[in-house]
């Protein structure tokens, strides 16, 4: 691991009079899994949206694969790819459907091969003529995958992306992410408040609460810097410390 490949620097975003996002920095390098973890309403989604340009920053800055995300959007959009459990494909079209579309918007080349490869890969063999919206939501999940993998980006964002698959399918698609990782120097920006599964997978973590980072490191550094057990427990000491703080003050 060694190119940065994604930076945010003082990135902040104010809708109305909430702040969701309160003057971050970190950076993510090639090869590397990223976790952000933070309870629901911490700011990881409008993060995510941020970094790919989906909603413009209040202020700070965000560089991907070493160009500026305002100038270069479009250039960059080729390069990276998303993947949600909270965002389904269009139910009425087939899986094939799905797929070919997306294909040929990112002018993937040999789209019969590479969307064959992506179904074995993710266990989806022989679903290619069934509609989307018939899939179990784990195999909709594993066909958002399919679709962010396509255009075979340098760095990919995924959202909760094992939260209702069963715990075997969500292990075999956390070790396929992970191989992935490994075979592409693919750099993956991972969100969730599933501690246990971003112990597992992520090199780093960053701890968000509240729009704010309020801590980062290796998993097993973090945990011991704060006298833990798990990522968990030290989430929950930080958690409370912060709101103790923050109550203090007023």
């Amino acid at each position: 691991m060694g190119n940065i490949t994604l930076k945010a620097e003082h990135l902040s975003k104010v809708f109305n009079v909430f702040k969701a996002v309160d003057d971050i920095c970190f950076e993510a390098r090639r090869g590397e899994i990223l976790g952000i973890l933070g309870p629901n309403g911490a700011g990881k989604t409008t993060t995510v949206q941020m970094l790919l340009g989906l909603i413009t920053p209040t202020s700070g800055y965000i560089e991907a694969l070493g160009m500026d995300l305002a100038r270069y959007r479009q250039k960059i959009a080729r390069n990276v790819n998303f993947s949600s459990a909270y965002v389904n494909l269009p139910a009425n079209l087939t899986v094939s459907e799905n797929l070919h579309i997306f294909a040929r918007l990112y002018d993937v080349k040999h789209p019969e091969t590479k969307i064959e490869q992506l179904l074995d890969l993710l266990g989806l063999q022989g679903t290619q003529r069934k509609p989307a919206g018939q899939l179990s939501s784990g195999q909709q999940i594993r066909l958002n995958l399919c679709k962010a993998l396509l255009n075979d980006p340098e760095i990919l964002f995924l959202d909760e992306p094992t939260s209702s698959l069963d715990p075997d399918i969500a292990d075999r698609t956390r070790q396929l992410l992970m191989s992935i990782r490994q075979e592409r120097e693919l750099t993956i920006i991972f969100t969730s408040h599933n501690m246990a599964e971003m112990e597992k997978i992520s090199d780093r973590v960053l701890f968000m609460l509240q729009g704010k980072i309020i801590a980062g490191g290796r998993p097993t550094e973090v945990i011991q810097r704060y006298h833990g057990q798990s990522l968990e427990e030290v989430f929950l000491k930080l958690a409370r410390q912060t709101k103790e703080r923050k109550e203090g003050e007023l």
